[in-house]
């Protein structure tokens, strides 16, 4: 199964790389679009629509502002739905952190972090979504937990001996 990155703005693909580069890593094929709950309403609804028939599993939206659109696709979807609060100015990202996390009843969306951390977090949950249904999967997003693990050991241990008498 692939997972589909919808960003509002093409000004946001920057911040989002780092949830691309993730699944990359993890071995889950994704595909990215810039499309707007407010400019391209018709244009979103069909890509959800169609979304399950292309393989998507998993759809990760990222949005700033009023971030209308995780909810705009969780509302013509089945399929689990992600939302990335992008931290514009002038609120630093609290508007789209409301805006993704209030969902009304029946209109589920998994809201992620604003700022660095949610991309890189909507990969690896988007990851353990889809590692239910494959073994394999489930191995490399293990491996990619005990990776991150070792890395901040390692960095312990540098410290500890940089502070050691």
């Amino acid at each position: 199964m692939k997972v589909a990155l919808l960003m509002g703005s093409d000004s946001d693909l920057p911040r989002l790389e780092p949830c691309l580069a993730l699944l990359r890593e993890l071995g889950i094929e994704s595909e990215a679009r810039v499309l707007s709950a407010h400019r391209t309403p018709a244009a979103v609804v069909r890509f959800v629509e169609e979304a399950r028939g292309r393989g998507i599993g998993v759809l990760i939206c990222a949005a700033g502002g009023a971030a209308h659109l995780a909810g705009v696709v969780s509302a013509h979807t089945d399929l689990p739905v992600l939302g990335i609060p992008i931290d514009n100015p002038p609120l630093g990202g609290l508007d789209s952190l409301l805006s993704t996390v209030q969902m009304p009843g029946g209109v589920p969306v998994g809201t992620l972090g604003v700022g660095v951390g949610g991309p890189v977090n909507a990969a690896i949950l988007a990851a353990r979504i889809l590692a239910l249904g494959d073994p394999e999967l489930a191995q490399r997003v293990a491996r990619y937990r005990t990776t991150q693990s070792e890395k901040v050991l390692a960095k312990d241990r540098a410290l500890q001996s940089k502070l050691a008498p």
